[in-house]
């Protein structure tokens, strides 16, 4: 946890904090600090800042917190996720929380086991958790948008156009020989499909609405691999 993070309920007063969940656990087992010590915290979806330990009672700890600092800058990338592997949704959506992507759709594709979208890892309850887990191992406040679209023809047909708009367009494909531009300077969309990817018929509805293939080079990677690869690549001025 390199941020502690805040919401609304946590306050006692203006100024003044009491947490008395995993967040104060956390501050006293794992971090050991105690009265006088500051801590990085931040609102989720606002102002980052300092905490001063003012108390601590039992398993709880006051903080006095002046939150007058901006989050870091977003990643300007929308992601398109065919869904993943449940094990690996989890990680996938910290990782990409924790790069600063703020857009994520997660779709349908022909390689996607009907049985992906039943699992307890889509609720809004996991999803949450695992953007939290992101937000805190990056020091980030902002929580990301997460869509899910279970029609990919209708998503890409319909919506994707919109979406895209204004941003330079790929789609992660192992068979071409285009490769991942660097240190792009505008905003991109990029579409990542399942493991195998994408089939030829959804490559073609994607390059219909305007995207490009792209691969990584020679070796054919993990999704969760995939992602902050791709990331670092296209904007690797911001890392």
């Amino acid at each position: 946890m390199n941020i502690v993070l805040l919401r609304e309920s946590d306050f006692e007063a203006p100024g003044y904090v009491l947490l008395t969940d995993r967040r104060a656990a956390h501050i006293l087992g794992t971090i050991r600090a105690r009265v006088g010590d500051e801590l990085f915290c931040g609102m989720i979806n606002g102002n980052t800042g300092k905490g001063l330990i003012t108390g601590v009672t039992g398993e709880s700890v006051q903080l006095a917190v002046h939150l007058d600092s901006p989050p870091p800058a977003p990643l300007p990338m929308n992601l398109i996720l065919a869904v993943p592997r449940p094990k690996m949704l989890r990680r996938i959506l910290e990782s990409a929380t924790s790069l600063g992507i703020k857009s994520l759709y997660l779709i349908n594709s022909w390689r996607v086991e009907k049985s992906f979208w039943q699992s307890p890892v889509l609720s809004e309850e996991s999803i949450a958790k695992a953007l939290v887990s992101g937000l805190e191992q990056a020091g980030d406040t902002m929580m990301p948008e997460i869509h899910q679209r279970r029609f990919f023809t209708g998503f890409v047909k319909n919506e994707l156009p919109e979406i895209a708009s204004d941003t330079r367009r790929f789609v992660a494909h192992p068979k071409t020989s285009n490769r991942f531009p660097s240190n792009v300077q505008e905003p991109v969309t990029c579409a990542v499909g399942p493991e195998g990817g994408f089939i030829d018929l959804e490559i073609e509805t994607l390059e219909e609405q305007g995207f490009q293939t792209a691969a990584l080079g020679k070796r054919i990677l993990r999704v969760e691999t995939t992602i902050p690869f791709i990331a670092s690549r296209l904007f690797s001025g911001l890392f």
